[in-house]
């Protein structure tokens, strides 16, 4: 069950005919890709939530708190990136270092956290989408088209019907969904900066007093924090202080998902030993410096005792009166999801045939269309799962194991990171991870930490999943493996 795949065979696999993915990325396309997913749910929702709920002004402390450790972690992804360059990240890192059954466990975990990752935004945006035709163009969408809390009586297919045409652009080409993913986020970041530039006009410093509320103190949105791992271990926690600062960070933890999936392009890419990390770092950089100061922004136009949870910055304008920006925001929202969802899937895709060309999962799925050199099955398959999740499924609190499943990777890619250094140190590192062994050992910490401040039920359902998972290997991958029998 912990029998590993070389480097060398991992490489080696990249090159079988009819799994050959096409090489047409660069740095440039994988910091797009990173920043195309990054900035959506977090910087146009969470900012609410958090600093309304939780932190207060000090929800940009949230924000550097969840970059570090996404920075951390980042550094494993560039190195493991570097030395493996293959579909798949975390899982095809655990596989080459921690083992087989390790590798499927990571696998599975990701296969859920995009899934439900991918989902939940979908229904998000039906929402944003519905609420800006009836602003802008007075059409008011039925009710039963996009409901917010979908079941198999009240579906959503607004959700549906967006995953499915992303899944159609998936399908034609990573290279064409690079192009479209740029045209999107261009006018993503357009949007933040007309936030970020219109905003400052209406900031009062009065607003960011305190900056760190004291613990407990009165708010409008406030609610008792969840149930979670430190609060049953005896951790003092609640809402606002420092405990809500750390509870914030991961709340809006959400917010950094997607920098990981930079690594699952890595062998469409044309120099991955030299792009990968480019593309982790700058997207990383850039969406973390935009995150604190947008917070900062929509902090000191509205009191974090009257921020709007549900679209803080759309609602920040108009309490100043400034429609006409309240408008781009939402448009900008509704058009920056939609990458978000893509990529999400596109991540999931890769993970699923890395997993398929190690026969863990039917070789049938690996199967890479030669026109498009897209693995075109695994494709469709995983989007019309997606659409039928987004559509009937009631996600509701399973999407906080997007966060403690992406978190959970983080630690196993992280002590990845010494094992591989220790069992193979004659692998050549395009970029190596300074700090070893004190910084992995602290990204693995950081991550725990802040999954100790998810909800328990999290955990409850991380382990029900991963049981699941386990009896899947057991029964089909770990016979049917590539490795099987050597």
């Amino acid at each position: 069950m912990f029998r590993t795949k070389s480097v060398e065979d991992a490489i080696a696999t990249t090159d079988e005919p009819g799994s050959r993915l096409r090489k047409s990325l660069s740095a440039w396309d994988l910091t797009v890709f990173g920043v195309g997913v990054i900035i959506g749910t977090g910087i146009f929702v969470l900012t609410g939530e958090a600093a309304g709920t939780r932190a207060g002004p000090a929800v940009a402390l949230s924000f550097v708190v969840a970059g570090v450790v996404c920075a951390l972690a980042a550094l494993c992804y560039a190195e493991f990136a570097s030395t493996v360059p293959v579909a798949g990240s975390a899982y095809t890192f655990s596989y080459a270092s921690l083992g087989e059954v390790v590798a499927w466990i990571i696998g599975w975990d990701l296969i859920l956290e995009m899934a439900l990752g991918a989902s939940t935004v979908a229904v998000g945006w039906s929402s944003y989408a519905a609420d800006l035709l009836r602003e802008t163009l007075g059409l008011q969408l039925p009710a039963w088209l996009y409901s917010a809390s979908p079941s198999l009586t009240e579906p959503n297919l607004l959700a549906a019907a967006v995953i499915l045409v992303l899944t159609a652009v998936l399908c034609v080409g990573t290279k064409t969904s690079a192009r479209v993913n740029a045209v999107v986020v261009a006018i993503k970041l357009t949007v933040v900066g007309i936030v970020i530039v219109a905003g400052l006009f209406f900031v009062e410093a009065a607003n960011w007093s305190p900056f760190v509320p004291p613990s407990g103190a009165p708010s409008a949105a406030a609610e008792p924090a969840p149930p979670s791992l430190w609060a049953d271990l005896g951790v003092p926690l609640g809402t606002f202080g420092v405990g809500g600062v750390l509870t914030a960070a991961a709340l809006v933890f959400f917010a950094f998902i997607g920098f990981d999936i930079v690594a699952t392009a890595a062998e469409e890419t044309k120099n991955p030993q030299r792009d990968v990390p480019r593309g982790i770092f700058g997207s990383l950089a850039i969406c973390t410096l935009l995150y604190v100061v947008v917070s900062l922004v929509v902090t000191g136009m509205v009191s974090y005792e009257r921020i709007s949870v549900e679209a803080p910055l759309a609602n920040a304008f108009r309490a100043v009166g400034a429609d006409v920006v309240a408008t781009l925001i939402s448009v900008g929202t509704v058009v920056g999801l939609l990458t978000v969802m893509m990529i999400l899937m596109l991540g999931q895709n890769r993970v699923l045939f890395a997993m398929s060309r190690d026969r863990l999962i039917p070789p049938w799925f690996s199967r890479v269309d030669e026109r498009t050199g897209v693995p075109r099955r695994i494709t469709v398959v995983t989007g019309v799962v997606v659409a039928f999740v987004a559509a009937f499924v009631p996600i509701g609190e399973l999407a906080q194991m997007v966060n403690i499943g992406t978190l959970f990777a983080f630690v196993l890619v992280s002590i990845g990171v010494l094992v591989l250094r220790r069992s193979r140190p004659d692998l050549p590192r395009a970029f190596r991870m300074p700090g070893v062994p004190v910084l992995p050992v602290l990204s693995a910490v950081a991550s725990v930490v802040l999954m100790g401040f998810l909800p328990a039920v999290s955990w409850e359902r991380l382990g029900i999943w991963m049981a699941i998972g386990l009896v899947v290997y057991l029964v089909y991958g770990h016979r049917r493996s590539r490795l099987a029998g050597r």
